[in-house]
């Protein structure tokens, strides 16, 4: 099967780069670049230009450009390019292509929600509709049958696949509070003061508090279906922190009294076991909490919890490029595609 990337020459087109090169029913590879269409791709990344192999053969191992890469009429495309800009990018490709977006121009259906969150309307209101949220485990089936798949971003995966079985099977009383501290490749691969060495390196904090962060929208858009068409009542904080790549994300939420008083870890237990027991990248233990060198380099989501009361304090981590990103663009592939959901993703994390 052929594969195009737009945007490969940034973090999250770099690790799809590396995650194709294994997989096994992805034959060939078109990196695409439209500053850079021409330049050979070990120049770019030569990290990774060897474990390619015959892959980007289609293409001389060079960056192509869009146009290149529509001549080309890949199966699959990955558009790994910025907010705002990929529906733009990706016209030539929709109903042509399988369209995996990994930026948020497809994530919130509600066009005065997104203006609100992004200062301008969606480009495409009219695949907003069609346009499936690619959370996998909560999402599957729709995702069989898409023809355009809206990855999600990273904080939403790490802060709902922990909530929405909570929220679904017990509810919620009042607020929910979600911290959650990232990598800095988290921004992306630019030149930014605020991510240089000495600007992050013993340093952290946190940023777009409570209801301001862009991500706060489709976080409560799925958090509200989750309550069945409730009105979450969701305060979410990122954090900056000195990593290079990696999450972590406390919630706290109280639960309504008839939920609460039955409440314990074994009950804990069964829940995630019946939402995500046959969920390979997902795992769940109540007894250790997680951190984030446990999943790094893999496309798993560790979740744990603590029990103080009516409150419930969720626990998870995740690595932003993989799961947060990458990965879970690939574990979409593989499920719209029929593949093993497994393939080319790792579900352990590196020492």
């Amino acid at each position: 099967m052929k594969a195009a990337i737009l945007g490969a020459t940034g973090y999250t087109g770099m690790i799809l780069l590396r995650l194709l090169s294994e997989h096994q029913h992805i034959d060939e590879i078109a990196a695409v670049s439209s500053s850079r269409a021409g330049m050979d791709l070990k120049e770019v990344d030569p990290g990774v230009y060897t474990a390619l192999g015959k892959k980007t053969g289609c293409t001389g191992g060079k960056l192509v450009s869009v146009d290149e890469a529509t001549a080309m009429k890949p199966e699959v495309v990955f558009a790994a390019l910025p907010h705002l800009e990929s529906a733009k990018v990706c016209a030539p490709f929709f109903g042509n292509s399988v369209v995996i977006d990994l930026s948020a121009d497809f994530r919130i259906k509600d066009p005065v929600v997104f203006e609100k969150a992004y200062g301008q309307p969606p480009e495409r209101q009219d695949l907003l509709d069609a346009a499936v949220y690619g959370l996998c485990e909560v999402y599957g089936d729709d995702i069989k049958s898409a023809g355009l798949i809206s990855n999600p971003g990273c904080y939403p995966t790490a802060s709902l696949l922990p909530l929405i079985p909570v929220l679904k099977e017990f509810g919620v009383d009042g607020k929910i509070v979600i911290n959650a501290l990232s990598g800095i490749s988290g921004a992306g691969r630019k030149a930014a003061v605020n991510n240089l060495f000495v600007e992050r390196t013993e340093n952290c904090g946190a940023y777009s508090p409570g209801k301001s962060h862009r991500h706060q929208p489709e976080i409560k858009k799925e958090l509200d279906a989750a309550l069945g068409g409730g009105d979450a009542d969701l305060f979410f904080t990122p954090h900056l922190v000195p990593l290079k790549r990696g999450m972590e994300v406390t919630t706290i939420l109280d639960l309504p009294k008839e939920a609460a008083s039955g409440l314990n870890d074994e009950a804990m237990n069964s829940l995630y076991e019946k939402y995500y027991g046959s969920s390979p990248f997902v795992a769940w233990d109540g007894g250790r909490l997680p951190q984030s060198r446990d999943v790094w380099g893999s496309n798993s989501c560790r979740i744990s919890w603590k029990i103080e009361g009516r409150s419930l304090m969720l626990f998870s981590v995740i690595d932003n490029l993989v799961k947060g990103a990458s990965g879970q663009a690939v574990q979409n592939m593989n499920i719209r595609f029929g593949f093993e959901e497994t393939e080319g993703l790792r579900v352990y994390g590196e020492l």
